[in-house]
């Protein structure tokens, strides 16, 4: 559950902080007062994208914090735990999400970052957030067939990995195999040219960093006479008399004097020694080096002939030996594509049409899977529908089969309903109301709330479109679902607010400086009846609007007593 929710600076919040409790939580107010900002703010913890233009005018960010306390089995660990984000599943699980002015976003889960992708998966198992707008996907039917193998669970699952699994490897296969079909014949005289550029580049021998080593090696031998002569000078001067000499003159010299003054002399002694061996052991080395310098004309004139021939290479293949090898490396697989065009083309056709079969034999699993899914999906959601005021209501999840394969199979589902007995099922774009459509999708959340173990349900005006019996089967409905997990409704609909566990009034006001700002409070016994006479009665709340808001409360809660029992 969302135990707690801070935001601050988001639009025309301020800054608040309200806990929630397990249940149902209805959130009312005035049109405008920034009920949608709470849920905004909810999207944005889910992973949900944000702009520099939600934060409040005047301020640097916008800061939402969300904890949540969920049970130590819940597959959010799991999820958390592949990411590397640290987390007890005993203890509570912290979300922040900031927004910057400057236009950039920033996510912590218990304070360690994540990316906005990795955020959105966390997200997508902690909130399901369904306003007006998600009516719409309803009517996308491909969306159909992504809940009809959700309902069907790990039936469908393993089986629909395998055949993706293999999808990818046939679209790979089958792609291969219309490039090497569509060769031009102007690409198959490349041939020639190929066949010439392989030979050139292999006739050279090359090795990799080969044009590096030999610049350097030119270097020295093209400079070997002052090398060897700027060393030998080198040499000559530590080891004559303005060198080592002196300095071992000067330590004797020392040492004759440091017992009169051992604290300074003696610090002084061991630097100067210090760097006698040093310079002593650069000597043996400037020695060694005068000795190994090279004077070999024939090698140096080997050398800038190699780099001629490099330089050509490079010229035509690349800026270095690396890139030439990566040049003959592609051509060499250029080149047996062409060579072996057609050899290769049957292979890639055999195994073509050996994934085919494999894959129609997948797809033809999943749809058996599927059209049994399909029944017992299109039954539960009309026993829902019909706790919702749709007793008569005919629904159908209709499979149709394809000859093409896709990569979820050869099947397409499609939604339909009949509202009128005798009437056929027909699309749900052609016949459904906004009521319809809204209690069509909270009959579906209330199924895949049994099933995918998300800890927090929001509703945004799900209940727009109904009234009188509908809006009290769907405030029923709403209740029921609190029973599997936290469900959230903004609301105006008095039917739906009553059977709330709390309510919270979201609420404008213009502070000391003269800015308006929306606070959140969750209200006691006695401002609910208030909060609820508003609701029935409009601007003007009397004792007989006070009285059927008490009279409502009193109704809900003996609905729920009977619904717990």
């Amino acid at each position: 559950m969302l135990q707690e929710l801070s935001i601050r600076h988001l639009a025309v919040i301020e800054n608040i902080r309200v806990s929630f409790r397990r249940g149902f939580e209805v959130l009312t107010g005035e049109t405008g007062a920034g009920k949608s900002i709470i849920i905004d703010a909810l999207g944005l913890i889910a992973g949900g994208r944000g702009s520099a233009e939600m934060i409040r005018h005047g301020c640097d960010k916008a800061e939402i914090e969300a904890v949540f306390d969920l049970d130590p089995a819940h597959p959010v660990w799991g999820v958390l735990d592949r990411h590397g984000v640290n987390a007890d599943p005993h203890e509570a699980l912290l979300v922040r999400r900031e927004l910057q002015a400057q236009g950039k976003s920033s996510a912590r889960v218990n304070g360690q970052h994540v990316t906005l992708t990795m955020l959105r998966e966390i997200g997508e198992n902690l909130v399901n957030i369904h306003g007006q707008h998600e009516h719409q996907s309803l009517l996308r039917t491909d969306r159909h067939l992504e809940w009809l193998d959700s309902f069907a669970g790990d039936a469908v699952a393993e089986l629909k990995s395998e055949y993706q699994n293999r999808y990818r490897e046939y679209a790979t296969v089958s792609r291969e195999r219309r490039e090497l079909d569509e060769l031009t014949r102007q690409q198959m005289q490349m041939l020639d040219l190929y066949r010439y550029q392989l030979e050139e580049i292999a006739e050279a021998r090359l090795k990799p960093g080969e044009d590096e080593s030999l610049a350097d090696e030119r270097r020295k031998l093209a400079h070997a006479e002052k090398l060897a002569e700027s060393a030998t000078e080198a040499y000559d001067l530590l080891y004559g008399n303005k060198g080592l000499s002196i300095m071992s003159k000067a330590i004797a010299k020392l040492e004759d004097i440091v017992k009169v003054d051992p604290a300074k002399l003696g610090p002084l002694v061991e630097q100067l020694q210090s760097a006698y061996y040093a310079a002593e052991d650069v000597a043996y080395q400037l020695r060694d080096y005068k000795e190994s310098i090279e004077f070999n004309p024939e090698r140096l004139s080997e050398i800038e002939t190699r780099m001629d021939l490099l330089f050509g290479l490079r010229r035509k293949y690349g800026e270095s030996v690396e890139d030439i090898l990566h040049y003959y490396a592609r051509i060499q697989e250029d080149t047996q594509r062409l060579e072996n065009r057609d050899e290769l083309l049957k292979e890639l056709n055999e195994r073509e049409v050996r994934l085919e079969a494999e894959l129609r034999a997948l797809a033809g699993r999943l749809g058996a899977i599927r059209r049994e899914t399909a029944a017992l999906l299109a039954s539960e959601i009309e026993q829902e529908l019909k706790g919702l005021q749709m007793e008569r209501a005919a629904f159908e999840v209709r499979l149709l089969s394809t000859e093409h394969l896709t990569p979820t199979g050869t099947d397409a589902a499609e939604f339909l309903l009949s509202t009128n007995p005798g009437e056929p099922p027909k699309p749900l774009a052609r016949i459904a109301s906004g009521g319809e459509m809204s209690r069509v999708m909270l009959a579906l959340k209330a199924i895949f709330a049994r099933i995918d173990q998300i800890p927090v349900l929001v509703f945004d005006e799900v209940d727009t479109g109904v009234s009188g019996r509908a809006a009290q089967s769907v405030a029923d409905k709403l209740s029921r679902l609190a029973a599997h997990c936290q469900v959230f409704c903004i609301t105006h609909l008095p039917q739906v607010a009553c059977m709330a566990d709390d309510q919270f009034e979201i609420a404008k006001r213009v502070t000391d400086d003269g800015r308006t700002s929306t606070r959140v409070r969750m209200l006691n016994a006695d401002e609910r009846v208030e909060e609820l006479a508003r609701m029935l009665g409009g601007v003007e709340v009397t004792d007989r609007t006070r009285h059927h808001a008490q009279e409502m409360l009193t109704l809900a809660e003996a609905q729920k007593s009977r619904q717990d029992a």
